[in-house]
């Protein structure tokens, strides 16, 4: 217990480190002393980390919403469309124009999340729960996105000429809009989130796969755990859900530890901060506490903190907690990462600890 409370208030200082003057949440602040050399540059705004932080911010009592909401309806191009994009510098300049929609849904999430917990006015966020609701229905055909989408890792595509969704994304925005739908009734919204859902719950198959289509992925991955918590679309104990994550734990499970998906190569290691390594893997922080949130949501308290006590027991730097941990002791990683001090917060904060 005395090793949770140092890590909770680890999580208080990556957060705070995390928020700079002008609102903006960066997933790894690099710029500071304890950031590790040879670990990849995070100093930049995804919306997706950002949001899994100020859910746990709200949690911890730790005020970063509003400025963060500011933030958002000033970086480039959302005036115009209602749509975020990849990532972003801290200014609000796009780093990366690639579309990933979970990244808006997320948003409406948290904002959600935090109108309904702290009761600020709803009008004061009217124009960004309306605009980015907006942006997704405008791009969404009657079962694909318009526009060419990437997924939550950056590795994936899909095209909408295949009527491709992947699962996951489809997942945040359809929570997204019926949370959207909740703070300001549209029936637009809950009438494509509705859609969403219901296309995830038609995917052939007794198990959820990664993407589906005219051509499908029926690899699995561990983000589908999404559709449990915080999406909600499917409960934990659903057939199906209970079949996939059997499948997550038989193929990405090694040693308690959780890993994105088969053969993943990526590991956040630059050779002299230009060229990525890719020497394979480790298994994410994240991810542990995300399955421990869903073996909560299942009512298996035991076994959701043996996933818990898995990063707790195996990493001990400072009390920071890594994005990957590898099976050696040479490959470097993003520490601490801001969404994995997100998910410990979340997860402990579930089972009682917080």
């Amino acid at each position: 217990m005395n090793r949770i409370n140092k890590i909770i208030e680890s999580s208080i200082k990556v957060f705070k480190d995390c928020t700079l003057r002008n609102g903006a949440i960066v997933a790894a602040n690099s710029a500071k002393s304890y950031f590790p050399d040879g670990a990849k540059n995070y100093r930049f705004v995804w919306l997706r980390d950002a949001s899994f932080v100020c859910l746990a911010a709200r949690i911890l009592g730790i005020d970063i919403h509003e400025k963060f909401f500011d933030w958002c309806q000033n970086v480039e191009g959302w005036k115009e469309t209602g749509l975020y994009f990849e990532k972003y510098n801290i200014r609000g300049k796009k780093a990366r124009h690639n579309f990933q929609p979970d990244q808006n849904g997320m948003l409406l999430i948290t904002l959600w999340d935090y109108i309904k917990t702290s009761k600020p006015n709803v009008k004061k966020y009217e124009q960004i729960i309306i605009k980015t609701a907006e942006g997704l229905c405008d791009i969404w055909g009657k079962d694909h996105f318009k526009i060419v989408t990437q997924d939550l890792w950056e590795e994936r595509f899909c095209f909408p000429d295949f009527k491709e969704n992947f699962t996951y994304s489809l997942g945040a925005c359809s929570r997204g809009l019926y949370c959207a739908h909740d703070l300001i009734p549209n029936e637009r919204w809950q009438r494509v989130a509705d859609k969403m859902k219901h296309l995830i719950l038609s995917q052939p198959g007794d198990f959820f796969y990664r993407s589906f289509g005219m051509i499908s992925d029926r690899s699995i991955d561990s983000s589908l755990l999404g559709l449990v918590w915080p999406f909600g679309i499917v409960g934990a104990k659903e057939p199906r859900m209970v079949n996939t994550v059997n499948i997550i734990e038989s193929k990405l499970r090694k040693n308690w530890g959780i890993y994105r998906y088969e053969n993943d190569l990526y590991d956040g290691w630059m050779y002299k901060g230009k060229i990525q390594r890719n020497k394979g893997a480790g298994y994410w922080s994240l991810l542990n506490f995300w399955m421990s949130i869903y073996y909560i949501e299942k009512g298996d308290k035991d076994k959701a903190f043996i996933y818990y006590k898995k990063i707790i027991d195996d990493h001990s730097s400072v009390c920071f907690i890594p994005e990957q941990i590898f099976d050696n002791t040479y490959q470097i990683s993003v520490l601490p990462l801001a969404w994995s001090h997100a998910m410990f917060i979340i997860a402990s904060e579930k089972f009682g600890l917080i």
